[in-house]
């Protein structure tokens, strides 16, 4: 996206290294086959150290491996988060980054298809859903029966209540970042696109990013940047390359056998994301998601872009306030007519429903730290889940929610038997002995190279690394908070915002 954003001006040259290789894979444009790149060379396919808060359990974290990174590979959900969220970046030190700031580049970046709120003719696709399941219809009427309020956009007014998703789809296909920016600017002769690139260093000359060092068919090659170099890795791999090129705590680099030329303490710190765990159900009626694969329907996908194989699976969702007082909701339920336990790599034969319950304002940091020098080697995850009560919490809440949405007169003809956690479950201390068997991610890392104007603040406002010229990172890492909500939208407007200011200050 920053690539495409960037490359408007003629007079700019952009190389773009992109690690994986293309995103044509079918499952990548099937909107409902999102699960089947998980695990394939599509993926990182990192796994976090033994979580100790959850059973010392290893959980799985996909990332997108491919042209348009995890945009790619996603369940497509476009929500904006709070407008709490941003004030609240702003109240860090970075200013004009409040929502009012913000706002500007998320319209900038949206076409809205017969969804919500109408925006301008921006270049992502965001609509509603062409095919929602009727057992999702039931969802929302359940919530309606228990007193939560309908909400027809999540990024309009108000973000409480419950709804259907918005989607980066664009007719009954995905619409990612790469899809939106990325491939209407590949024409454009001062943009090079180099896949299968795997950066491993920065190179850094007297304080100064000058270029970057990249891994492509075996062997090492350099890079030279006449302007600047942006780091554009998630919060994953731009702390990881930020440690490879010497940037990061002077005792953990020298602990991973790397020298350090910048000691800046809070690389790979303040790591959040967000929880969650499933609550499923047999369902009734053959309804579900569970014959969606069938060839009649894969043809009318093919041919038409309609039926079930254009679901995102999570099709709604409630977000809601689990305390008087907060700012902003710290629990949203994801509803999809589908059996999704292990990231969906579990499968049945039988229809399934289920929910999501999601903490969406955790308290727990966690970090990214290198394992040894090598670039190739992963790095290691410590998410640190639910460390603390309030944490936890407010997911055992999100359980008992999801069990009094399925007991509602609306899901009456389609509730079967509980799968998880399962009937016997009762007591709190149950259900959070069932949170930290099940609990996985959602896929929603961020804060690794925080923005901000404090000690462990990696960028400052303008993103630019403290310390270090001519380098910037661009992308979820730098978030000092956790958004309420799916965290694609919000890192597409941290790169609309980037373009700009880049554009700024090489005008100036």
């Amino acid at each position: 996206m920053l690539a495409a954003r960037l490359t408007e001006d003629r007079g700019v040259r952009v190389l773009l290294l992109e690690a994986g290789g293309s995103d044509s894979a079918k499952e990548v444009r099937i909107p409902a086959a999102f699960s089947k790149l998980f695990k394939s060379s599509c993926d990182w396919n990192y796994s976090t150290e033994e979580e100790p808060h959850l059973n010392g359990r290893r959980l799985y974290w996909p990332r997108g491996k491919m042209i348009g990174g995890s945009s790619s590979m996603n369940a497509m959900i476009y929500v904006r988060g709070n407008r709490a969220d941003y004030d609240g970046w702003k109240q860090l030190g970075n200013e004009d980054w409040g929502f009012a700031d913000v706002l500007p580049y998320f319209e900038k970046a949206e076409n809205r298809d017969a969804s919500g709120t109408a925006g301008p003719d921006g270049p992502l696709n965001v609509c509603d859903l062409r095919c929602v399941n009727e057992i999702t219809r039931a969802f929302l009427a359940a919530a309606e029966e228990i007193g939560i309020p309908a909400n027809h956009d999540f990024n309009g007014a108000t973000q409480e209540g419950a709804g259907l998703y918005h989607v980066t789809q664009k007719n009954g296909s995905r619409h990612s970042a790469s899809d939106a920016y990325l491939k209407p600017a590949r024409r454009r002769p001062n943009l090079t696109v180099l896949t299968g690139a795997h950066a491993t260093r920065v190179i850094i000359e007297n304080h100064r990013a000058v270029g970057v060092e990249y891994l492509r068919g075996g062997a090492i090659r350099r890079a030279r940047a006449e302007s600047e170099v942006v780091l554009a890795g998630g919060a994953v791999n731009s702390p990881q390359l930020l440690l490879l090129s010497g940037i990061g705590p002077a005792d953990e680099l020298r602990s991973a056998g790397v020298h350090s030329i910048h000691d800046l303490p809070g690389v790979g710190k303040n790591l959040q994301d967000h929880p969650m765990v499933s609550v499923g159900y047999l369902c009734a009626k053959p309804v579900s998601l569970a014959s969606a694969e069938s060839v009649s329907n894969f043809l009318k996908w093919l041919i038409f872009k309609q039926g079930p194989l254009t679901s995102n699976v999570a099709e709604a969702g409630i977000f809601r306030r689990t305390q008087e007082g907060l700012s902003a909701p710290d629990l949203q339920v994801l509803f999809g007519p589908a059996y999704y336990v292990n990231h969906g790599l579990d499968r049945r034969k039988e229809h399934c429903f289920g929910f999501g319950p999601t903490l969406i304002a955790p308290e727990s940091r966690g970090s990214i730290t290198l394992r040894s020098s090598n670039p190739v080697d992963a790095p290691a995850i410590r998410a640190d889940y639910l460390s603390t009560h309030a944490d936890m919490r407010v997911i055992v809440e999100g359980v008992r929610l999801a069990r009094e949405l399925a007991h509602t007169r609306a899901f009456q003809p389609y509730r079967g038997d509980e799968l998880h956690p399962g009937t016997q479950v009762k007591s709190d201390d149950e259900i959070a002995a069932f949170i930290r068997a099940e609990a996985q991610t959602l896929y929603h890392p961020v804060g690794t190279c925080k923005m901000g104007t404090d000690a462990l603040a990696v960028v400052d406002p303008r993103l630019s690394v403290r310390g270090i010229e001519r380098l910037r990172v661009v992308d979820a890492s730098v978030m000092p908070r956790i958004p309420a909500g799916n965290t694609n939208a919000p890192t597409i407007m941290i790169a609309e915002k980037a373009a700009e200011l880049i554009r700024g200050e090489s005008n100036s």
